[in-house]
């Protein structure tokens, strides 16, 4: 009779946030551009992450599968006839010269706590399904959210047609990536498949490294408005024309850059960035003609943001009307803001009073794919701090402490829906 062998203790808290840490770390050698981590949709690099993903799925005791975009899907407990799903998820694809972080930590993360619940609960009274997706940064065919839109029923048949740099259409990436074209339209969640989305990220700002905080707990994702305008005047030999006499737009778009700034500083939780600016002809001897500039407007509340942008709007004609010179403002992006559901956001901050932090509540001012989720189930979000509020470069980074902070809400979080049910 052969001698029985004790189970493996269960990991500690730091033992799973150190094995996170080591998942994104293999994680990064999956890249299409050695030496700097590149993973686009469909790219061999992005086959090779999404096959590891589904391994650390299976070990955590879940079913996997691929969809029609091609994401990885794992789900604990199966279809429960009548019961919706709670959604975990974030994304693995990244953009070029990447952090490690971005995406992939919410996604281990969130393996680690299905592995706990199904370790010490056996059983949710509720199907818990983890989306891995595959593009949300848009990084080939300049697309964003292409699995979180199909689930939201907003895929625009169009994009299939995209071509990236080769020639190649998502249409012919998405089959070869093992996704299905032909489903797309079958992938739209149905009112009552789930009752949540949730996403762990890292924060890609400085404030919870300004408080003091692992964690944070997102109200809101915020608004945006991208505006592309220009002033004309009249180019000029720079050694000849008076400066009275100028009609120079670069000036006015000076006085544009910092009547931004200080709108800004002035504004809580307003956000405005010039982005880029073009000056033509562009000759050092030359006075520009023509300027044109690039304006990115945030905030959490639409009314603040549409006020923000009317504002500008008027100072950049006065500007103009002072200068003699043609303004042109057009808008080239306004999405609205996206707020949190407030019984979702007030248990994700219960589970991190029960860690023994702080809760804090701060808004995204970038995009996920809580974005588009949202129109389709309430969402949540909780941010882990990163070092200098830097991401999408190589210098993101986040703690092995911070990590096992998140697992630990996380932990919580779904032990309390578990527990005490959804309500």
């Amino acid at each position: 009779m052969a001698a029985s062998v004790a189970a493996a203790p269960p990991l500690t808290l730091p033992e799973r946030a150190a094995r996170v840490m080591a998942r994104c770390d293999a994680l990064a050698a999956f890249t299409e551009e050695p030496g700097r981590i590149t993973r686009p949709y469909g790219a061999p690099a992005a086959i090779g992450a999404r096959q590891s993903l589904a391994q650390w799925m299976l070990d955590a005791g879940m079913e996997t599968r691929i969809d029609a975009v091609g994401d990885l899907c794992g789900q604990l407990n199966g279809s429960i006839p009548d019961v919706p799903a709670l959604l975990l998820g974030s994304h693995f694809d990244s953009v070029r010269d990447a952090g490690r972080y971005d995406g992939l930590l919410g996604i281990l993360v969130s393996i680690e706590a299905i592995d706990r619940l199904r370790l010490t609960t056996g059983r949710a009274p509720f199907p818990i399904d983890l989306l891995a997706f595959a593009d949300e940064e848009g990084l080939r065919f300049q697309t964003t959210y292409l699995g979180s839109c199909a689930l939201a029923g907003a895929f625009d048949p169009a994009f299939l047609d995209l071509t990236d740099a080769n020639g190649v259409t998502l249409r012919e990436a998405m089959t070869l990536f093992g996704g299905n074209p032909a489903g797309l339209a079958s992938m739209a969640l149905n009112p009552g498949d789930a009752f949540a989305y949730v996403e762990v990220h890292i924060e890609q700002g400085p404030y919870l490294e300004s408080v003091a905080a692992p964690v944070g707990v997102v109200t809101a994702i915020s608004g945006q408005t991208r505006i592309l305008l220009s002033l004309t005047g009249e180019a000029g030999h720079a050694g000849t024309v008076a400066m009275h006499l100028r009609r120079d737009p670069l000036p006015a778009a000076a006085e544009l850059v910092l009547a931004a700034e200080t709108l800004a500083r002035q504004t809580r939780g307003l956000l405005a960035t010039i982005g880029t600016i073009d000056a033509e002809p562009g000759a050092s001897n030359v006075i520009p003609g023509r300027v044109s500039l690039s304006l990115d407007v945030r905030h959490p509340e639409d009314a603040v943001r549409a006020i923000a942008v009317e504002t500008l709007h008027a100072r950049a004609s006065a500007i103009a009307a002072a200068r003699a010179l043609d303004l042109e403002w057009r808008i080239a992006r306004d999405h609205p803001a996206v707020p949190c559901d407030p019984a979702l956001i007030a248990r994700l901050g219960h589970a991190v009073a029960a860690t023994g932090h702080p809760v804090e509540h701060l808004p995204s001012g970038a995009g996920h794919d809580a974005v588009t989720m949202s129109a389709v189930v309430p969402v949540a979000m909780l941010f882990v701090r990163c070092a200098g509020g830097i991401s999408h470069q190589p210098a993101e980074s986040v703690t092995v402490d911070d990590v096992a902070v998140a697992i630990d809400v996380l932990d919580h979080f779904l032990a309390s829906l578990a527990h005490e049910g959804r309500s």
